[in-house]
């Protein structure tokens, strides 16, 4: 008796199991499965919009709505390629992309929308018709902070330019729109030229390999789509003055931000350099690290039945040393305010991206960006 009894406790366990299980996996199957196919990944802004993707879906607003899934091809279009016919195959409902290359995944973008599935690309784009894509003006990012360092310069000098991901939309519109500026001005020379990959230790990489051969003193401004930051931490290394500091246009990185301020300001956990206030003249600009987020929360309305753009063009955020505005906690009516650069004692990576407020995504602020945490 005491066995069948055992026996039932057990059948009856099992059954419990059972329809737990079967409660949940309906539940799981109410949520669109979503995913996020990330290419090359070996720089903060990536991370940085990887952790703004999370914070979306894991918002009260889309919780339940969605099972967002991510994986990460690398700088390999055949690879991306694979995956995302990999995830149509497993019943993606959308899919939010950062594609390797705007043309190398038209085929299977094609074959994916064919099969009902919604994609859509942030900041790098992708030109197949069917597919949406959340990006800024690439060319406007390249054009306007060319023609600031060509005013600074007085339209003579010579300059470094640091590139960012070979192939990506991203890379090729903000070099070429740069360049064509450049070449109006016969007395703006680009000695030297290398490819960043977006990251400010590749950047590092790349300008001591030209500082082998060239001396800062013969360089006279840079053009770097990241490493701003880490090119003035070099020229204080090298022994040059904080008020000798060269003229550089580029990213939005927080590092590079609060080296924009005056000496005279007051940054929490900034005070000593190259990660503090040193007046360095800059032009920032950056792909928006929401722009994902935002590419999520446009599937889910898309999924839901709700029209969507084809392109939305995000404004273009430009910081200068007149515009730069210190933000004291990171919250989201300080951001609103207009605040853009972060204190060091709150984020202590200076590669870590400033231009993160937009008041399309309220859902997602300071943490998101930081540690993939989204707003209450």
């Amino acid at each position: 008796m005491k066995s069948w009894k055992t026996g039932w406790r057990f059948l009856a366990a099992g059954a419990l199991a059972l329809g737990v299980m079967a409660q949940s996996g309906a539940a799981h199957a109410d949520k669109f499965k979503v995913f996020l196919s990330m290419s090359y990944i070996g720089n903060d802004w990536q991370a940085e919009a990887a952790n703004m993707v999370k914070a979306m879906a894991a918002h009260k607003d889309f919780a339940d709505k969605i099972d967002l899934q991510v994986q990460v091809a690398g700088p390999n279009a055949q690879r991306q390629i694979q995956q995302i016919n990999a995830m149509v195959q497993a019943g993606a409902k959308a899919i939010v992309v950062y594609p390797i290359s705007p043309t190398a995944l038209n085929a299977v973008v094609k074959n994916a929308c064919s099969k009902g599935v919604i994609i859509i690309a942030y900041d790098a784009a992708i030109e197949e018709p069917c597919a949406y894509n959340v990006t800024i003006d690439q060319e406007e990012a390249g054009r306007v902070t060319a023609e600031w360092l060509v005013k600074k310069l007085g339209g003579k000098g010579n300059i470094i330019a640091i590139t960012g991901v070979p192939g990506t939309s991203v890379d090729t519109l903000r070099t070429k729109a740069a360049k064509e500026v450049f070449a109006k001005h016969p007395d703006i020379k680009i000695v030297a030229e290398a490819v960043g990959m977006w990251s400010q230790a590749v950047a590092r990489t790349e300008l001591s390999k030209i500082l082998a051969t060239q001396n800062w003193d013969a360089i006279d401004g840079l053009w770097m789509q990241v490493g701003c930051y880490t090119a003035n931490a070099m020229q204080l290394e090298a022994g040059k003055k904080i008020e000798e500091l060269l003229p550089c246009a580029g990213e939005g990185s927080n590092g590079g931000r609060i080296q924009m301020l005056p000496t005279s300001a007051k940054v929490e956990g900034g005070d000593t350099p190259p990660y503090a206030p040193l007046g360095a003249p800059r032009i920032s600009y950056a792909s928006p690290p929401y722009s994902g987020a935002l590419a999520l929360k446009l599937a889910v309305q898309k999924l839901e039945g709700k029209d969507i753009p084809k392109l939305t063009t995000l404004p273009l955020p430009i910081v200068t040393n007149e515009t730069i505005k210190y933000c004291e906690t990171g919250s989201w009516e300080e951001m609103k305010a207009g605040c853009n650069a972060f204190p060091p004692s709150l984020v202590p990576n200076p590669g870590w991206f400033a231009s993160i407020f937009s008041d399309q995504t309220p859902e997602v602020g300071f943490q998101a960006a930081l540690i993939g945490q989204p707003e209450p």
